[in-house]
């Protein structure tokens, strides 16, 4: 089988295909026979040894699949051969034929698009795990997220929508328009005080900001929230350079982001919430199975609609690494392995 592997750190050049012998599951494991897998931001941070607790080469990255069971491990019950699945791997799955463990495989239709369903498993499940799970919206609430229009903003205005929620994005003006077609009022992060515009609402503040970067824009979230408010921040960009993290950004990083936390111990009446999506799942496997499942209804309802940005084959990965950057505001890179 080809399987994609990082031999060391750095740019899309790094990522080489190399053929071997396929894997055999281990006890508690299922091979999968990958159709789909999804390339993200998050591939990046694993290919450039930025993301907070990666693998150290050789590695293969990818952070999610699509695929059918071909071989049980010895202790699997739940699953059978030739059933449909989706996985989160967090790394390992840009390959043609991937181990993962059966308690964190969902059962996915055989009817639906695998690269749709590959779709939701990293942007659509933190979005809903963002809103449900942590901040655990109400109808009515009024959201602000940042980055309104990349994977997870869009994401989280779907989502948001069907749950009844006025919804506010941070984004730059090329993008105004995709975020208010999605329902939401755009703020223009480079020209707008961000603040302000939301104190200026009844309530004087948002009953939740979602915050994928973390730091200074933390700092300037937690006074977006009205009384009673939950601000849940989900991750590093703010610490990163042209993808890769500095010594004095990550401690400058480091020191607002727990000033944040610490504030909301010590606010009477906000809250400050951490959310990966791994640590999530490894606590609560049944939560994030009940979370896709739930997305997988909505997509076969129509009521949510991944973008597929564009379907490259696996010998492809290099390309696909570097289109990231123009992806985000067209869609998810899906890399497609050729039986």
């Amino acid at each position: 089988m080809k399987r994609v592997v990082v031999g060391h750190y750095g740019g899309p050049e790094v990522l080489q295909v190399v053929e071997e012998d396929d894997p055999r599951p281990g006890p508690g494991e299922v091979r999968v026979r990958v159709l789909a897998a999804g390339v993200s931001f998050s591939d990046a941070l694993l290919r450039t040894g930025t993301y907070l607790g990666g693998p150290k080469p050789p590695f293969t990255p990818g952070y999610e699949l699509v695929g059918v069971v071909e071989e049980l491990g010895p202790g699997c019950s739940r699953l059978r051969v030739g059933d449909r699945v989706a996985a989160l791997t967090v790394w390992g799955a840009d390959a043609e034929r991937v181990c993962v463990p059966e308690t964190y495989a969902v059962e996915v239709r055989d009817d639906l698009d695998p690269a749709e369903v590959v779709s939701l498993v990293l942007p659509y499940v933190t979005a809903y795990q963002l809103l449900h799970r942590v901040a655990r919206v109400k109808s009515a609430e009024t959201v602000l997220v940042h980055g309104a229009a990349g994977r997870v903003g869009t994401a989280v205005l779907e989502l948001g929508a069907l749950a009844g929620l006025r919804l506010y994005g941070t984004a730059s003006a090329r993008d105004r328009a995709a975020v208010e077609r999605l329902g939401a009022v755009a703020i223009d992060y480079r020209n707008a005080d961000f603040v302000a515009r939301v104190r200026g609402l009844p309530g004087k503040g948002v009953d939740v900001v979602l915050d994928g970067l973390g730091g200074a824009m933390s700092v300037r979230s937690f006074r977006a929230l009205r009384p009673g408010g939950r601000l849940v921040v989900f991750g590093y960009s703010s610490a990163l350079t042209q993808g890769r993290r500095s010594r004095r950004a990550w401690l400058k990083w480091n020191a607002q982001t727990a000033s944040v936390f610490l504030w909301g111990l010590l606010a009477p009446r906000r809250r400050v919430h951490g959310y990966r999506i791994d640590k999530l799942r490894n606590r609560h496997p049944d939560w994030f199975r009940e979370d896709f499942l739930a997305l997988l209804e909505l997509l076969r309802r129509g009521e949510i609609h991944p973008v597929v940005a564009e379907r490259l084959p696996l010998t492809e990965v290099r390309r696909a690494h570097e289109l990231l950057e123009s992806s985000a505001a067209t869609g998810k890179l899906v890399l497609v392995p050729v039986p």
